[in-house]
């Protein structure tokens, strides 16, 4: 089983990375660009084949290690 963890900044942190993406892209002649938020996404392959047991082990792995929760939001897909 496969698991991808959308992980990015909460909407109330500054995101200077997205800023910086922001800027470049209105620079490059993209005038349309609004807001810019950057994050990542993690793929994950479980042995096990329970989805339920594969979201909450992921959840976990996200609490601990992933995903800082005080300033950062993740999102699991089980794929």
């Amino acid at each position: 089983m496969k698991a991808r963890v959308h992980v990015m900044l909460k909407d109330a942190v500054l995101d200077p990375q997205g800023e910086a993406v922001r800027h470049a892209l209105t620079t490059l002649g993209f005038a349309d660009v609004g807001r810019v938020r950057q994050g990542k996404v993690i793929d994950i392959d479980l042995a096990t084949t329970d989805r339920a047991a594969a979201e909450a082990e992921v959840r976990a792995m996200c609490e601990k290690l992933l995903a800082n929760t005080v300033i950062e939001k993740f999102d699991i897909e089980i794929v």
